[in-house]
C-alpha cells in the first residue's frame, strides 16, 4: 500500500449528536497530510447495524475508534460485526477507556487489532507508517514493535505492550480547527478546545492525575484557532483544559482576549479549580466579561476533610466559597458546581452535609454525580481497601462501600433526579428558594424527599410536560406537613409558571380561583388602571389586553417576598403577567384592596 491508497476512517460514538470529537480531529490533523482519512461520528443512541452499514460502505482499509467510557459497551459489538462480514479489516482502539488494563480488552474483544496507549497523534501516525509498509494481506508481520505506545498480539496470540511513547511536544501538533467541512456545523455543534494537557493534582478518582505536570500549546496559536472558531459562527466552546485557572496569566490573557473578541454570541466554558483563584481575576471579570458570556465548571466534589485527605485532593473550602460567592454575585458568569458521592468515608450524612453546604452557595446548576472506578485511577487500585462493589463493566459505578451501603446509594439517586429537573432546569426558581429557605430542614431534605415520592408514584417511568411539573410538585406537597406555607407555595408556583412562558401560556395547571364574572370585572379593571400598573408599556386596547395579560389570585404580597423576602400574608393580591411581544413577561401583584381604588 501506500499513504495515499490506504483508506482509514476514524470514528466514534459522541454522548450527544451536539459534540464534535476534538480527539478524531486532532488525529486527522496530524496523520491526513500523509494518509487518507475519513471522519465518522456517530452518538450511543445510534442502531449499532445502522453504524455497520455506514462503516462498510465508506470501505476503509482501517478503522480507528475512540473509547470512552460512555460508549466503549457500545461500540464492542459494532467491532464484532465488521470483523465478521470483513476479517481482513485493521481494527485500532484509542483514548482513555482502554489506554488502561490493555491487556484484558485484547483478551475481551479479540476482534481487535491494535490499541494505541495515551496520547495518541505519534503513536497512530507511527502505526499507519507500518501498516502501510507491510505487503496486503500480511498485517502479522510488521515491526510493531518499534511503534511506542502500541499493544498488539504477536504471531503466537500473546499480547504484547510496548514502551510507553514520550510525551509530543504540544507545538508539533497541527491545529483540529480548519477542516471546511466542519465550519457548517460550528453555530449547532459544542466545539471542544484545548490549551493545555495535563492536570497540576493528584485526585485518586481521576485519569488526570497519572500524568504529572501541565504541557501548554503556544498562546498565540491558541488565539489564532480560537478567533477562526468565532468568526466561523461557533457558538459554543468549551475547553477542556482539567485546570483552566493553574496559570494566573495566562488564564487572565485568554479571559481578556475573548473578552475582546467574544462576537457577541459565543459563549465559552472553563473548568477552573475555585479556591486557587485570585480575586483580582474575578474583579476583573465582574467589571469587564459581558453577562452569559463565560461558564464555569467546579469540582468541588466532597467537603468531608478526612475524604479529601484519602483521595489526595487539596481544596479550601472556605477560599472555594469565596471565589464562587464573589463570582454569583457578580450576575455576569453562570456557575457549574460538581459533586460526587460514594467517595470514600463519606457516609449518607456526610454527604448530606456535603450537598448543603454546597447548595448554599446557590450555584445556577449542582450536578449530582456517582463515583466511577476508572480503570488507571489509585482509588480503584485500592477499592477492596474500602469495601467497594461497582459495575464490572464501564462506567463502572460503584454499588456501595463499608460506609455507603446500596440502600443509601438508591436515596441519594432519588434526590438526584428532582435536582435535575427542579433546580438545574430552572423553571421554579422562586418557589425552590422558598421551599428551602422556609419549609425543609435543609435543601438536601427537600429533593431526597421528593424524590422518593417522585420514585413511590412511579413517575421515572415517563414523560413530563412542563405542566406535569408543576402538578407532580403540588402532589407532594400536599402530603407534606406545610401548614401556612403551602398557600405561599402555590402562588409563587403561579408566578414561577407565567415566568416560563414568552407568550400567554394556552392553559394552566391550577384552578382558576375567579369565577367568570369576577374575571371580567378585574380583568376591566386592569384595562382601566394600565398605567399605573405596567408603566412602562405602552396602552392597551382591550383586544390586546386579552391576548397579553393573565390575572389571578394570591394569598399574600409577592411583590414584597421578591424585594425583602417575607410574605404578607394578611391580604388578598392581584397577579398579573403581562406579556408583551418580543419582551420578558411583565409579573406583579398589587392589593386587591388597594389596587383600583
Amino acid at each position: 500500500m501506500n499513504g495515499k491508497s490506504m483508506k482509514t476512517v476514524l470514528a466514534t460514538l459522541n454522548a450527544k449528536y451536539i459534540h464534535m470529537s476534538l480527539a478524531l480531529r486532532t488525529l486527522k490533523a496530524y496523520s491526513g497530510r500523509e494518509f487518507e482519512i475519513e471522519l465518522a461520528e456517530y452518538t450511543i443512541k445510534d442502531p449499532a447495524m445502522q453504524v455497520v452499514a455506514d462503516l462498510y460502505r465508506r470501505a476503509p482499509d482501517v478503522i480507528g475508534f475512540s473509547c470512552y467510557i460512555w460508549n466503549i459497551e457500545e461500540t464492542i459489538p459494532i467491532i464484532q460485526m465488521l470483523k465478521k462480514i470483513r476479517p481482513e479489516l485493521c481494527i485500532v482502539l484509542g483514548g482513555p477507556e482502554v489506554s488502561y488494563d490493555t491487556k484484558y480488552w485484547l483478551e475481551r474483544v479479540p476482534e481487535v487489532d491494535f490499541i494505541v496507549m495515551g496520547e495518541g497523534e505519534e503513536t497512530f501516525h507511527h502505526l499507519l507508517q507500518t501498516l502501510d509498509s507491510t505487503q496486503p494481506g500480511q498485517m502479522q508481520g510488521g515491526k510493531y514493535h518499534l511503534v511506542f505506545g502500541l499493544a498488539y498480539r504477536d504471531r503466537s496470540g500473546n499480547v504484547v505492550i510496548n514502551p510507553v511513547r514520550p510525551k509530543v511536544r504540544l507545538d508539533d501538533l497541527p491545529s483540529p480547527h480548519y477542516f471546511p467541512e466542519d465550519v457548517a456545523q460550528y453555530s449547532t455543534r459544542v466545539i471542544y478546545f484545548e490549551t493545555s494537557r495535563g492536570c497540576p493534582f493528584s485526585c485518586q478518582f481521576c485519569l488526570s492525575s497519572i500524568e504529572v505536570g501541565v504541557r501548554y500549546f503556544d498562546l498565540e496559536r491558541t488565539k489564532r484557532d480560537l478567533l477562526h472558531l468565532i468568526r466561523s459562527g461557533a457558538k459554543l466552546i468549551k475547553f477542556v483544559d482539567r485546570t483552566f485557572n493553574i496559570r494566573r496569566e495566562y488564564a487572565l490573557e485568554i479571559f481578556q482576549f475573548l473578552i475582546e473578541n467574544h462576537g457577541g454570541d459565543c459563549v465559552f466554558q472553563f473548568e477552573i479549580t475555585a479556591d486557587i483563584m485570585r480575586p483580582e481575576v474575578i474583579a476583573y471579570l465582574s467589571e469587564h466579561a459581558p453577562s452569559g458570556v463565560f461558564r464555569f465548571e467546579i469540582g468541588v466534589q466532597s467537603t468531608n476533610e478526612l475524604t479529601n485527605e484519602i483521595i489526595q485532593r487539596r481544596q479550601h473550602f472556605a477560599k472555594l466559597s469565596r471565589t464562587v460567592t464573589m463570582i454569583r454575585d457578580s450576575g455576569k458568569i453562570a456557575q457549574h458546581l460538581d459533586l460526587i458521592a460514594g467517595l470514600p468515608e463519606e457516609d449518607y450524612d456526610s454527604f448530606r452535609r456535603t450537598f448543603n453546604d454546597v447548595f448554599a452557595l446557590r450555584p445556577e446548576e449542582l450536578q449530582l454525580g456517582f463515583l466511577k472506578m476508572l480503570r488507571g485511577t489509585g482509588l480503584r487500585a485500592r477499592a477492596a481497601e474500602y469495601g467497594y462493589i461497582f459495575m464490572d463493566h464501564a462506567p463502572y459505578e460503584i454499588l456501595g462501600n463499608h460506609v455507603m451501603p446500596y440502600s443509601d446509594m438508591l436515596r441519594i439517586k432519588q434526590a438526584e433526579d428532582v435536582l435535575e429537573k427542579y433546580w438545574n432546569a430552572h423553571r421554579m426558581d422562586a418557589t425552590m428558594q422558598y421551599l428551602v429557605n422556609h419549609v425543609f430542614t435543609s435543601a438536601f431534605d427537600f429533593f431526597q424527599s421528593f424524590g422518593a415520592h417522585w420514585e413511590f408514584r412511579g413517575w421515572p417511568r415517563i414523560g413530563h410536560q412542563l405542566e406535569d411539573l408543576f402538578t407532580r410538585l403540588l402532589d407532594f406537597l400536599q402530603v407534606s406537613p406545610m401548614g401556612e406555607h403551602l398557600a405561599v407555595v402555590e402562588g409563587l408556583m403561579k408566578y414561577d409558571y407565567f415566568r416560563q412562558h414568552t407568550y400567554r401560556p394556552r392553559k394552566i395547571w391550577w384552578e382558576l380561583s375567579f369565577t367568570a364574572q369576577e374575571h371580567a370585572y378585574w380583568m376591566n379593571e386592569v384595562l382601566q388602571h394600565q398605567s399605573d400598573i405596567f408603566p412602562n408599556s405602552p396602552p392597551l386596547t382591550e383586544r390586546e389586553l386579552h391576548k397579553q395579560v393573565m390575572i389571578e389570585r394570591t394569598k399574600f404580597d409577592l411583590a414584597e417576598y421578591l424585594q425583602e423576602g417575607t410574605s404578607d400574608r394578611r391580604g388578598s393580591y392581584l397577579l398579573i403577567a403581562h406579556y408583551r411581544p418580543d419582551e420578558v413577561a411583565t409579573v406583579v401583584t398589587i392589593p386587591m384592596t388597594q389596587v383600583m381604588s
